[in-house]
């Protein structure tokens, strides 16, 4: 019997965030663990995940980025959605069974757009039976493939934006900028409630993710060839874990301490005080990013996360 004597790499250290073109009919988990082999890094990890059907943004961090991946999730996103009017499923999307048709009603552009504008802001939504959330220890999609429907309470998300981008026929097409936690396919649903009819999430795409835009992404196919022959290329285009939060206030710190800081113990900052709760990114005097402080009220920045 031949032995295969070669060994694989070690994986590495590899530090930063990739923004990936999620294409279609992967899981989220399993694109990760593609590019994590492509980089061959050590420690990876994904924040808000894409539905298998659904492309578009998905934050991959590695290594010490990886921290700031709970803060990602929390940010705003933006998706191009297309609808299939006149056609629910059981899990909302195109890979559900057909459960109900209605016919699609006669509206214009204008129409659908004002229609569109009355889900602008906070409103109520109730999270899809397919869907990750638990009942009692159980997934909920893990629940509706039995044929169980629980009831599901319904708690509110932010419309930031909502616009119209194509309306012909069954075919309903908008781009909508939401906070963490909104479900578009319950969107989808209730968009047609509203318009008299049923539909369901035909295709997802999601354009952004906090400041992220489409610019800022790449697809597999480009990551696949940036890593060819090594991983060096492909690292090259990882963008620093301190990009996801260019929107927090800064904190700059002199050398002592910048070392008492990142030892974890808390500094005397000005821009601390009286603002307690608030998350900083806090730099050395060179610049390195040394990790989210939080404020305190008596005008102490305390370690929240460290970065090695």
């Amino acid at each position: 019997m031949s032995t295969d004597t070669r060994s694989r790499p070690v994986p590495a250290a590899v530090d930063g965030l990739l923004l990936l073109n999620k294409p279609a009919g992967l899981t989220s988990n399993q694109a990760l663990q593609k590019v994590k082999r492509l980089l061959n890094a050590r420690k990876a990890g994904h924040t808000g995940a894409l539905d298998p059907a659904a492309t578009g943004m998905l934050p991959l961090c590695f290594g010490e980025a990886t921290k700031v991946c709970a803060y990602l999730l929390d940010a705003d996103k933006t998706y191009r959605v297309t609808a299939k009017l006149g056609e629910a499923t059981d899990t909302g999307d195109a890979d559900g069974k057909v459960t109900a048709t209605a016919a699609v009603p006669a509206m214009n552009q204008g129409d659908w757009q004002q229609l569109l504008d009355t889900f602008a802001g906070t409103i109520m939504q109730v999270p899809p039976m397919y869907s990750a959330l638990k009942k009692d220890g159980k997934r909920l999609y893990e629940l509706a493939r039995q044929g169980q429907v629980v009831e599901r309470k319904a708690r509110p998300v932010t419309i930031k934006r909502i616009e119209l981008l194509e309306a012909s026929g069954s075919r309903l097409v908008f781009r909508v900028s939401c906070s963490k936690g909104t479900y578009v396919r319950t969107l989808v649903e209730d968009i047609a409630i509203a318009a008299g009819t049923v539909a369901h999430t035909a295709n997802l795409h999601r354009e952004s993710v906090g400041r992220f835009s489409a610019a800022d992404m790449l697809d597999m196919a480009a990551a696949e060839k940036a890593a060819e022959g090594d991983a060096s290329a492909l690292r090259d285009r990882l963008l620093p874990a301190d990009q996801a939060l260019a929107d927090w206030p800064e904190a700059c710190l002199g050398d002592e301490d910048a070392a008492r800081f990142s030892g974890g113990q808390r500094v005397r900052h000005t821009d601390a005080d009286g603002s307690p709760g608030r998350l900083f990114r806090v730099y050395g005097s060179d610049r390195a990013f040394l990790g989210v402080g939080e404020s305190g009220a008596d005008g102490w920045l305390a370690p929240k996360r460290v970065f090695r």
